[in-house]
């Protein structure tokens, strides 16, 4: 298939730092990216699924200030879209597609990547398929290399009882047909502070779950499920640099991070004491080391 590629590119101009955004236009499709800084490439890949990049800008930004950090709209979400929206374009391969176009344009032959919750599941997917495209994986808080967190997760168990209460009824709602931002805000307040060990994030995390396409969600996940989503055999025989990150009051069990950890024959994994599932913002200088440790050894 020809792919016809567009840009619109946007200059943030300051001594260190350019910004670019950028539309990549496929048939009937768009994928929407933004990049800053210059130098070495990491992609980084934002959780969900269902959720645009919107709310990564700023570690972005502070990744590229030493290198070319890029994220994206994941198909579907924020100003990527797809022609339509159903079980044969929401799909783990389409992702994939997806990455490879955005690494096709941008003419990088290798990249570090970076996926963070839902997003590490899927970088952990795009290694696996493309380990020759890879020098280096981050896994921030992931959701793991297989099904076994989405089989055993309750995030509800992270709540007290006044928000778990809250949540069921703002998601009553939804499920209802109040489709209005205010009713997704509020679902989204409630469900906050099972992400945050540090509560005054509550208000930027509840904007960032208030986004939440839950049809592109229940699309992925159905499809995860059908592929038999798994990435263990052939990502233990991965030899490149990895990082695990994760906050020990994640909602993610360290365990899982434990287990990746140990999965990959060059990992390094790093507890963030003071920090729950966003480690850039709770943890900012030493999620931030640790990542630059990373791409120091990926360095070419």
């Amino acid at each position: 298939m020809r792919i016809l590629i567009v840009f619109l590119t946007l200059f943030v101009s300051s001594e260190l730092l350019s910004q670019e955004g950028h539309y990549i236009k496929d048939g009937k499709n768009l994928i929407h990216l933004t990049t800053y800084g210059e130098g070495e490439p990491i992609l980084i890949i934002n959780g969900g699924p269902g959720m645009s990049s919107k709310g990564y800008h700023s570690l972005a930004e502070k990744l590229g200030e030493k290198n070319l950090a890029i994220i994206y709209d994941q198909r579907g979400t924020g100003q990527s879209k797809s022609e339509k929206a159903d079980a044969s374009t929401i799909t783990m391969k389409g992702m994939l597609d997806d990455i490879e176009k955005i690494r096709m344009y941008l003419k990088v032959d290798k990249w570090v990547v970076l996926g963070h919750s839902f997003g590490g599941m899927l970088a952990s997917h795009y290694t696996s398929h493309y380990p020759e495209r890879t020098k280096g994986l981050i896994l921030s808080s992931s959701g793991g290399v297989d099904m076994e967190l989405i089989s055993n997760f309750d995030i509800t168990a992270r709540l007290t009882q006044k928000d778990r209460d809250s949540l069921f009824y703002w998601t009553l709602k939804i499920a209802r047909g109040d489709t209005t931002y205010n009713a997704k805000l509020q679902r989204g307040t409630y469900l906050a502070s099972a992400y945050l060990n540090d509560k005054s994030h509550m208000p930027k995390v509840a904007k960032r779950l208030a986004q939440t396409n839950m049809e592109i969600n229940g699309l992925v996940f159905r499809d995860m499920r059908k592929i038999g989503f798994d990435c263990k055999p052939i990502l233990a025989k991965y030899t490149k640099p990895v990082l695990v990150i994760q906050g020990a009051q994640d909602i993610i069990p360290l365990e899982l991070g434990e287990k990746a950890h140990k999965l990959f024959s060059n990992s390094t994994f790093v507890i963030l004491e003071k920090s729950g599932h966003f480690g850039w913002l709770e943890e900012s200088e030493l999620y931030l080391k640790s990542i630059q440790e990373l791409l120091q050894k990926t360095a070419s």
